[in-house]
């Protein structure tokens, strides 16, 4: 096993969309391809929205996904390091408590603002004496901490983004904890990075400033930073974000509506680099095939309608076995072997299959535009109960004796005995329909 350890951290305060799932899978085939570890980390440190539903979800939807995790911790466990470290930050002069409100914080980065200036905190607290802070703590007041940025160039080669540099002093020192105690993001993800042996950490773009601070912060930890890949955002097709805590595009959602778990990874696996987008029964061709130089930095698209046309790809591909235990889910217990080979090729979700037995074991009503010809073609259907070699038997009579060709012959026949304009081929199809079905049918009963 290579020494490579990454990590994806979900806040359990909203279901997995399309967006985090990306980039969980990112940094689980970058795990896998480089034989390492793939861990997952609950941060759960915001108590006001984190819900245990959430997290069963999230747990749920990675493990439906195919994305089983080596080793797991989670925030809410470990709040003592996080203390420990915000200690020793103190201690040297790296962090700083800050007596301001939230309002108070507002009006002086409106007055930045209106003065054509960066909204960059001003670092008023640093000015305060030690006996100054007393006295504000004797007052009641609780301090927030912020991290004491140097104010040099910060520089990193992104595995995605290439080579990225930051002047420290564009960005505000950081919050580390708030005044009531709850550890920020920007420290407990460096804390845990570092006590989890972290080496890579694969995110999406939105982190890279965020990134440049958390670099001075694992150096002032006495820990070198890890290795950096910031991944494009994905957009919808007219370029609206996703957004987790409005369920767009949950993964939940996808899964109602009968999208393929490999089909997703599919997508995500490929979407937003120079590799084509396939259809895969499994991820180890993704796997194979992952390369981060194969990232770009455009702003990927997710098409829900290419996804899927994925995922009728990928069901049009498999095996009997391979949708077995899913049919049974999903109530279709009567649906043979020989049935699924006839109907595959025509559907888009795993339901359809279901669609086309009840077409032709349960009611119809047919569609009959030209009943005179359906009257002849009906007259000429065999005194035998119907074989593969039976539709091709008949429509040659009908053809025949009507002189009807092409088009004009079948599909007038298939929209009377299926009610449908499209679908499997009926020489396959007829058998399942039967021969008494198929006549009453004809005839113009819903049969």
């Amino acid at each position: 096993m290579s020494s490579e350890k990454v990590r994806f951290a979900p806040s359990p305060t909203g279901q997995l969309h399309v967006g985090n799932v990306r980039t969980a899978l990112v940094n689980y085939l970058f795990a896998r391809h480089h034989g390492g570890q793939f861990m997952l980390r609950i941060d759960d440190t915001d108590t006001e929205r984190s819900t245990q539903a959430f997290e069963a979800s999230i747990r749920d939807d990675i493990l439906w996904l195919g994305m089983g995790w080596d080793c797991e911790d989670r925030q809410s466990n470990r709040l003592e390091r996080y203390d420990d470290a915000l200690a020793r930050l103190v201690a040297a002069g790296r962090a700083y408590p800050c007596f301001e409100t939230a309002e108070e914080l507002g009006l002086k980065r409106k007055a930045q603002l209106m003065a054509g200036k960066p909204p960059v905190y001003d670092r008023a607290a640093l000015k305060l004496t030690p006996e100054q802070i007393e006295a504000l703590k004797a007052e009641g007041k609780t301090p927030h901490y912020r991290f004491l940025l140097n104010h040099e160039q910060v520089s990193w080669t992104d595995l995605v983004r290439g080579d990225v540099s930051y002047h420290m002093s564009s960005l505000s020192d950081p919050v580390l904890m708030r005044e009531d105690g709850r550890v920020i993001y920007t420290l407990a993800s460096v804390v845990d990075d570092i006590d989890h042996g972290i080496t890579t950490i694969l995110r999406g773009e939105d982190h890279v400033t965020n990134s440049a601070a958390q670099i001075q912060l694992f150096e002032a930890l006495g820990s070198p930073a890890p290795k950096m890949g910031h991944l494009a955002l994905l957009a919808g097709m007219e370029g609206e974000g996703l957004s987790k805590r409005l369920g767009s595009l949950s993964i939940a959602q996808l899964r109602e509506e009968g999208i393929q778990s490999a089909a997703i990874t599919s997508l995500l696996g490929r979407i937003g680099t120079s590799h084509p987008i396939e259809a895969f029964a499994d991820m180890q061709p993704l796997i194979e095939s992952f390369d981060m130089a194969a990232f770009g930095r455009s702003t990927a698209k997710f098409s829900h309608s290419e996804l899927g046309q994925i995922n009728a790809r990928l069901l049009q591909g498999l095996d009997f076995d391979n949708v077995a235990e899913q049919l049974l889910a999903l109530g279709l217990a009567e649906i043979t072997p020989l049935f699924w080979e006839v109907v595959k090729g025509n559907i888009d979700r795993l339901e359809d299959a279901g669609m086309w037995w009840q077409i032709c074991h349960q009611p119809v009503t047919p569609d009959i535009e030209d009943a005179e010809f359906i009257g002849q073609a009906a007259s000429l259907i065999s005194e035998d109960e119907f074989d593969a070699d039976s539709w091709s038997a008949w429509t040659k009579a009908v053809s025949a004796q009507t002189g009807a060709k092409g088009r004009g012959l079948f599909m007038p026949l298939r929209k009377a005995l299926t009610g449908q304009s499209h679908g499997p081929d009926m020489g396959q199809l007829l058998p399942f329909i039967g021969r008494q079905t198929a006549l009453a049918r004809l005839q113009g009963k819903t049969a």
